[in-house]
């Protein structure tokens, strides 16, 4: 029995500066013009640039934004659960670079790699210890640097994927609010379809793995569709009935920004409503762990205390699953008015 709910007090994000653009790509590719948006829905995505950056400067930056919104210090950190599937290195591990960088000096920390999926999975581990009563503040981040990964030759994965993240912060609270439910699933048979061979232990990187770039993503974008919207509705779908809700209770779905089909196609086959789904692939493409953070950050200010968020995604692996929330205070509803004045596009 849990002592509280693990309640998302503050959220944070980062995206780099550099933006790619769909026409240098549709040019360096020779892909039809508007053929990206149609299918992956992506307009533009961000490229993290420079010498021995990786994703720990978009945890960094998330982090200390994060901190900054809740009025805490560092020092205060009691835990750093971090997902990715693009470590800055082997070893040490990303989340122990997060806490040296940003001074959470009696933080524990720890990466999980559960690709797609894997900011679920760092959340339900995390809120574990909150709801206990064993950690005041746990930072759950989730952030991919995909350039890293993406082979630049590639149509499908150098339109996809983008390089970003973001992170709540988790509190304990009352347990009417915060994390309610979470479902989490595997099917090691699907890891045939979306994997990157060379560079674990299996197979070390040599001048004949590089040279047949075996280092880069392999994706069946044929198959990971089908078993995505498969999984992802099913999954929501045995959320809903375990708590007793319909789909018009939920006020968000937050889904992993997979591509635009997927998460158009899951909603379909659940009669969610448009106007009720976080989407922003279009913006940053697919970040991989750093969807669904990003999609909170850019949506805090429209959220309300008391709002039921339904997130969901489906990664490598396979795995998949989702995670029922109840959101406990309003965002800043003028943050919405100042975007929009500074935004060209609004």
């Amino acid at each position: 029995m849990k002592k509280y709910s693990a309640v998302i007090t503050a959220v944070g994000g980062y995206v780099p500066e550099h933006i790619i653009g769909n026409a240098e790509i549709e040019e360096r590719l020779n892909i039809p013009e508007n053929w990206i948006p149609k299918y992956l829905g992506v307009k533009e995505r961000r490229l993290l640039k420079g010498e021995g950056v990786g994703t720990s400067v978009i945890c960094v930056n998330t982090a200390l934004e994060i901190c900054n919104k809740r009025g805490i210090s560092p020092e205060m950190l009691d835990a750093i659960v971090l997902a990715t599937s693009t470590p800055d290195m082997i070893a040490p591990n990303t989340s122990s670079i997060v806490a040296k960088e940003i001074g959470a000096s009696r933080a524990w920390g720890i990466d999980i790699n559960g690709a797609c999926s894997g900011f679920l999975s760092a959340m339900d581990i995390a809120s574990r210890y909150v709801e206990q009563g064993i950690y005041q503040y746990v930072m759950v981040l989730g952030a991919d640097k995909m350039s890293s990964l993406v082979d630049e030759e590639d149509r499908i994965t150098a339109s996809l994927f983008g390089d970003g993240g973001g992170g709540v912060l988790l509190e304990p609270g009352s347990l009417n609010a915060g994390i309610q439910d979470a479902l989490l699933k595997t099917d090691g048979h699907g890891g045939q379809h979306l994997y990157i061979k060379a560079g674990g232990s299996a197979w070390p990187a040599t001048n004949e793995t590089v040279s047949n770039r075996e280092h880069f993503m392999y994706m069946n974008g044929r198959a990971i569709f089908d078993y995505a919207v498969q999984r992802l509705t099913e999954s929501i779908g045995e959320i809903l009935q375990r708590n007793q809700l319909s789909v018009g209770d939920i006020d968000w779905l937050v889904p992993h920004q997979a591509n635009k089909r997927i998460i158009e196609r899951t909603a379909e086959v659940l009669n969610f409503p448009k106007e009720k789904i976080m989407f922003n692939v279009d913006r940053y493409g697919n970040t991989t762990a750093g969807t669904i953070p990003l999609c909170l950050w850019d949506y805090e200010p429209r959220l309300r205390k008391g709002d039921r968020l339904l997130f969901a995604a489906f990664g490598a692996g396979f795995t998949w699953g989702a995670l029922y929330v109840v959101w406990d205070y309003d965002g800043d509803l003028s943050a919405i008015f100042s975007a929009s004045v500074n935004d060209p596009n609004s």
